[in-house]
């Protein structure tokens, strides 16, 4: 993979998953009683076409973890200027 993370409104299919995800966050820390520091992980996202409905149904999973691109979402100018940002971190 490139560094280049899938924009929001993207719609994915994760390993050994059998419900679609839209990404609708990048470069997020999970923090959890087992770990203070949190870990991060490339997206954050809900279950499509629901949207968000609770924390349950919320994930956090890595690039390597998706197993199909259904959509990629919207690209523009400030989509391009943030990939700079995100790849740095």
């Amino acid at each position: 993979m490139d560094n280049k993370l899938l924009p929001n409104g993207s719609i994915i299919l994760l390993e050994g998953g059998n419900i679609k995800l839209m990404i609708y966050g990048r470069k997020q820390i999970l923090v959890t009683e087992d770990d203070d520091n949190g870990k991060m992980y490339d997206y954050l996202a809900v279950p499509y076409p629901e949207g968000y409905i609770s924390p349950e149904y919320t994930y956090v999973f890595n690039h390597a973890n998706i197993a199909e691109v259904i959509f990629e979402g919207f690209t523009d100018e400030e989509e391009v200027e943030f990939q700079n940002i995100l790849v740095r971190t």
